[in-house]
């Protein structure tokens, strides 16, 4: 653009300098005042002296100071071959720089030799755009050569997102020691643990004598305690390898006395170094709605998934079949779902069946069946442990037993019953103690009890209080407290195990049953359920509430995607897989 000023205008020609490259470039070709050869081996480039020492700090020096190239008729350039020589020339004199492929690397080593910035820019560029997790350690190898800050942090996000992938590649087993320390340990990596333990032994056999001298610093970036417990048991425990190394063994004992013992305690000092390291960075918490009557018709076979950083909701594998009144529990980054009775079969009985649902490939598959068929039981898990907890069996009758999963040994036992049999209480599991709040007996009467089972004696107890009067009612943990969350009631009750003493929280808007109730970062979250009217008639909800213990306040989360009750409501930890998430 021209500018005026005091004294006249100042004229600017854009498409001069421009005009001026294609003019000396037509003289190059045409060997029209070209005062220097460029030569790659016997290929031989006519230059202009002045363009190249005006294109790079390189030829500057070489053309512009005392060394013998400034006279020279012939300049030999070592370590280019003549194509890529061909380009250079022709980027300095046109801007120009075609980049694929098999010409970015050796582009890149030129660019980088004979100090162009923007063309390296440029190379940098194309590699991002190409990157795989079948090349990103190479590019982070390469970017390091040539100093390309962006490109190997480009690189490096790759590698820790697509971990799982990168760990198959052959460019793996080339890291150093300390390389893949850093890897292990990235509170970024996207993998799961297993993964992480299966590449390092792959890393470490590949050069077993040299490199078993680093498996107890790498061994330690594995956390354990994210290990499903049966791929511990089977793999990891008695690795030979890892027993050879004290330290190791070491680290096995603590794993194993966390991970299998019922009687211990995650405040023991000695396992606090192992057991509190955080969970990685890339592990998401989703909340996951699972079944239930929706809009008043006939039981879904739906299960939606809402994700609380975009705050959207999304359709994942329906379930296996439509179940009436099944109970749900996530264990080991898995959604089990556990009995119901089976409906549009025509003879629609208890079913003992279990299904399992992955996230990572949004699939379900059979698990191993309970030992009683029930429903419109409750079901919790506990370490590597589920119980299923009363229910209606196969004569109709109000069921007080109980029985247990073993996720590690696959098997199901039975375990002591409940003192009552009590329909729809509200369950949690806190400090060694499952406890089921109230509920309702066969005569469909509220039951004003709290029933504590002690998991590692399997022993029963019961305490009376006045302070229960729920039914059809969630329960929670929050924090070191569990919550009770409504049930024919506004109320909202906090319970302390320790004190055995109730805190009455904010009420909820409405009068509440049928509901689904789960904690995502230390807030409860309620979907759905019935709620009774101000003249005592039932409605079917869709809302979506939130509840914050630090300020004792409840907001709207907006609206499920339909009216929803008698639905499983789980929050389900696990680490999103771009290409198996919708």
């Amino acid at each position: 653009m021209d500018e005026e000023s005091p004294d006249g205008l100042l004229f600017k020609d854009h498409d001069f300098s421009s005009d001026l490259l294609r003019q000396l470039n037509g003289l190059r070709q045409s060997r029209i005042l070209t005062d220097v050869s460029i030569c790659a081996g016997a290929w031989e480039v006519p230059c202009h002296r002045n363009v190249l020492a005006s294109s790079s700090p390189y030829f500057r020096a070489m053309f512009c100071s005392n060394f013998r190239e400034s006279s020279e008729p012939k300049v030999q350039l070592k370590g280019l071959d003549s194509a890529t020589l061909e380009r250079i020339i022709l980027y300095v004199y046109t801007g120009e720089a075609h980049i694929t492929a098999e010409t970015v690397l050796p582009l890149m080593e030129a660019a980088s030799m004979l100090q162009y910035p923007r063309l390296l820019e440029a190379c940098s560029s194309f590699l991002q755009s190409q990157l795989a997790p079948s090349n990103c350690l190479g590019v982070i190898r390469l970017s390091e050569i040539f100093s390309c800050e962006t490109l190997r942090k480009k690189a490096r996000e790759v590698a820790l997102t697509y971990f799982p992938e990168v760990a198959a590649s052959a460019d793996l087993k080339e890291l150093r020691a300390l390389e893949l320390r850093d890897y292990l340990g990235d509170d970024g990596l996207c993998a799961e643990e297993e993964k992480v333990f299966e590449a390092l032994m792959v890393w470490i056999k590949h050069d077993l004598q040299t490199r078993k001298q680093y498996i107890q610093e790498l061994f330690k970036q594995v956390r354990l305690q994210y290990v499903h417990p049966a791929f511990f048991y089977h793999f990891i425990a008695n690795d030979a390898l890892l027993q050879s190394s004290p330290p190791c063994q070491t680290i096995l004992e603590t794993a194993k006395r966390q991970m299998f013992s019922l009687y211990s305690t995650t405040s023991a000092p000695d396992l606090q170094p192992l057991w509190h390291v955080p969970p990685r960075n890339s592990y998401q918490d989703f909340l996951i709605l699972l079944g239930g009557r929706k809009d008043n018709q006939q039981t879904t076979r739906d299960v939606l998934l809402y994700d609380g950083q975009t705050g959207q909701w999304q359709s994942l594998a329906k379930l296996p079949a439509r179940l009436y009144k099944a109970s749900a529990v996530t264990l080991h980054h898995s959604v089990y779902l556990l009995g119901g009775m089976a409906v549009g079969t025509g003879n629609s009985v208890p079913s003992p069946k279990v299904y399992i649902f992955s996230l990572k490939f949004n699939q379900w598959r059979l698990g191993q069946p309970m030992l009683a068929a029930r429903y419109s039981h409750r079901s919790t898990a506990h370490k590597n442990f589920i119980f299923s907890i009363g229910g209606i069996g196969e004569g109709h009758e109000v069921m007080g037993s109980m029985e247990r999963y073993d996720s590690i040994c696959n098997v199901w036992e039975r375990m002591a019953s409940m003192p009552l049999g009590v329909l729809h209480p509200a369950v949690a599991v806190k400090d060694q103690r499952l406890y089921l709040f109230g509920g309702e007996d066969i005569m469909q009467n509220p039951v004003r009890l709290i029933q504590v089972y002690h998991i590692s004696r399997n022993t029963w107890f019961k305490m009376e209080t006045r302070m229960i009067k729920n039914v059809c009612a969630p329960a929670v943990v929050l924090g070191e407290r569990i919550v009770i969350v409504g049930g024919y009631t506004r109320r909202i009750l906090s319970y302390d195990p320790q004190s055995n003493k109730f805190v009455k929280c904010a009420d909820m808007k409405d009068r509440r049953m049928h509901h689904g109730a789960t904690v995502m970062g230390n807030k409860l979250y309620v979907t759905g359920g019935r709620h009774l009217t101000t003249d005592c008639s039932i409605e079917d909800s869709a809302s979506f509430d939130c509840y914050d213990p630090e300020t004792d306040t409840w907001t709207s989360q907006g609206q499920l995607p339909h009216k929803l009750f008698d639905h499983a409501c789980l929050t389900l930890r696990c680490i999103p897989h771009p290409s198996t998430i919708p």
